[in-house]
């Protein structure tokens, strides 16, 4: 039985470095990295004191003083996104049954920023035992409650049918993505928007990644602080940001002449039900996952052009996902290029699944291969094709982009061209 095919049209990002699709891709293009000591608030006490800002102004990107007011850092960028990724698609959700467009919106750590400052206001700035709630903002308890994010993005967009937030950590980005594609084959929905954001660069974010020694503390060269697969790496930069998509099915999307970025073929998820911070060597959940996410595209492994890797940059989820892709891929892994776009811009916990699949989906538009910046110093047990510093040109028709989160997720998802020859 044919199914739907679901393609992406409309894409917009906002990370460090520049806010924009195009400002985006230029950076990880030329191999720049957007990683710098944390602005945000005073970070002598703390072990790692780098991050991956993003330069925000809401005012400018068409937000209202109430809308500021009201949102949270990472629901700002949720607005901006989702908007700047209709306005790319080019698609007039006016002409369409608003029971039918879904959101689905996913975040590791919701309104963070705003949860840290409202707790140092009624606190009074941790000296109370007892909170005075009435120094509150009246919209806390949109802050507490991270379905707020996807309500916020459906009215911004007239979205009147299934809407979500996933929370699988740093999965999250996938995920969102994997369920909207579900909705839209299923027919639960003709179009989603769908995406990811989180800006959790704040204390607590910060004293919690000190606490498990995840973050570097690397601080002294910061722009060389996020160092995936490379044998000096010792920890994650913390980064922020946000992307979002339209998702359709194929047919209508070539009926109404709109661009089509990609197809997201295939997509799975398993989880290794093992720990909630480590990771086994041989890297057989994500292998499976990618296995899955393989068959449902109908693909070989040797199909795969480009490996946008998780590579946060610490030494266990390395080699993990270096394990994972000679399991599920074979001698074809040597062949593959692999890269992390964390080495610049950071590690945004939910966000970033769907940064990745913005910077997939733009490597198949473009025919490059975004580098893993910083890589100087070859791991011996990571012994793939990691493109080290450098973009590369290439014939990208199907890429493999993969997450792992706290908690065991494992996700993998492929990006195909839609014209290509199923196997």
């Amino acid at each position: 039985m044919s199914r739907r095919r679901v393609v992406i049209t409309g894409i917009e990002v906002i990370a460090p470095g520049g806010v924009g699709k195009e400002n985006f891709w230029n950076l990880l293009s030329e191999g720049r990295t957007a990683t710098r000591g944390i602005t945000f608030f005073d970070p002598a006490p703390f072990r790692s004191r780098v991050a991956a800002e993003v330069d925000f102004d809401p005012y400018a990107h068409g937000l209202a003083p109430q809308q500021v007011r009201r949102l949270d850092r990472a629901a700002q960028f949720a607005v901006v996104a989702s908007r700047g990724a209709v306005a790319d698609s080019g698609i007039d959700l006016a002409g369409y049954d608003p029971h039918r467009i879904g959101v689905t919106v996913g975040s590791a750590v919701g309104a963070t920023m705003s949860l840290d400052e409202e707790y140092r206001v009624v606190s009074d700035g941790g000296r109370l035992d007892t909170v005075d709630h009435t120094y509150a903002v009246p919209h806390l308890y949109n802050h507490m409650v991270p379905s707020s994010f996807a309500t916020e993005v459906a009215w911004a967009v007239g979205a009147e049918g299934p809407s979500t937030v996933v929370s699988t950590g740093c999965t999250s980005g996938i995920d969102s993505v994997g369920y909207a594609v579900e909705l839209v084959r299923e027919g639960s929905a003709d179009v989603v928007i769908a995406g990811s954001s989180d800006a959790p660069i704040s204390p607590i974010t910060m004293a919690c990644f000190d606490a498990i020694k995840a973050t570097t503390p690397r601080f002294d060269d910061p722009e060389h602080a996020s160092r995936p697969f490379d044998a000096t790496r010792n920890g994650f930069v913390l980064g922020e940001g946000t992307a979002f998509f339209v998702l359709e099915e194929l047919e209508s999307a070539k009926k109404r002449g709109a661009h089509i970025y990609a197809e997201i073929a295939g997509y799975a998820t398993r989880s290794n039900a093992y720990h909630m911070t480590g990771l086994r060597p041989d890297g057989l959940e994500m292998s499976e996952a990618i296995r899955l996410a393989l068959e449902e595209a109908r693909l070989n492994g040797d199909a795969i052009d480009y490996i946008n890797a998780h590579g946060s940059g610490t030494k266990q989820n390395d080699r993990h996902e270096t394990a994972a892709f000679k399991r599920s891929l074979g001698d074809h892994a040597y062949r593959t290029p692999v890269s992390s776009i964390k080495s610049m811009v950071g590690h945004s916990l939910g966000a970033i699944g769907s940064i990745e699949i913005a910077a997939s989906a733009l490597a198949m538009e473009y025919d490059v291969v975004p580098p893993t910046a910083n890589l100087h110093t070859p791991d011996p047990e990571c012994d793939l094709d990691y493109v080290p510093v450098t973009a590369r040109d290439q014939v990208v028709d199907a890429v493999l982009t993969v997450g792992s989160g706290f908690g065991g997720f494992q996700s993998a998802m492929v990006l195909a061209n839609p014209e290509r020859s199923l196997v």
